[in-house]
């Protein structure tokens, strides 16, 4: 009994800590953080900006398909897309979860408002950052259109 005991014991305290109890206080608040200096950045246009939040291997998935490689690749075409839809971006948070304590993934609303024609779009996003010297950077982005809901049969 007591080797048995003394198994769990050491097991207990070898095992790794799941990774969301590894990342510090400050990290989730920090990832939120850099998701709104990147919406700031979008809005006000500025390549130089959007180009400090992104590591340089970063891509980015739009959703119409167009798949972006390499931070000057990613800031190319966001500033061509803030440019040419204008409106108003918004990206709501729903959850951080972080993968290890140096990568997370941050899921949440994108919405594009004040469009043309009053229109508005509506996706989702999800964000892949990790921690570097410099801080959280911003290493993917996906951004998807809901689909449609199936026909009921």
């Amino acid at each position: 009994m007591r080797a048995l005991f003394a198994f769990i014991s050491l097991a207990i305290a070898v095992a790794p800590l799941p990774a969301q109890d590894r990342a510090g206080n400050g990290d989730e608040a920090a990832v939120r953080e850099l998701v709104r200096r990147y919406v700031d950045a979008r809005e006000r246009i500025d390549p130089e900006a959007v180009a400090a939040l992104f590591t340089p291997d970063a891509d980015q998935l739009v959703s119409s398909g167009e798949w972006r490689k390499g931070r000057d690749e990613v800031v190319r075409g966001t500033m061509a897309s803030s440019r040419s839809t204008g409106g108003h971006r918004t990206v709501t948070l729903e959850s951080v979860r972080f993968l290890t304590s140096d990568v997370a993934i941050a899921d949440g609303r994108y919405e594009l408002t004040e469009l043309s024609g009053g229109a508005t779009r509506r996706m989702w996003t999800t964000l892949v950052v990790k921690r570097t010297a410099d801080g959280w950077r911003i290493t993917a982005i996906r951004n998807m259109l809901p689909a449609a809901p199936a026909p009921s049969r």
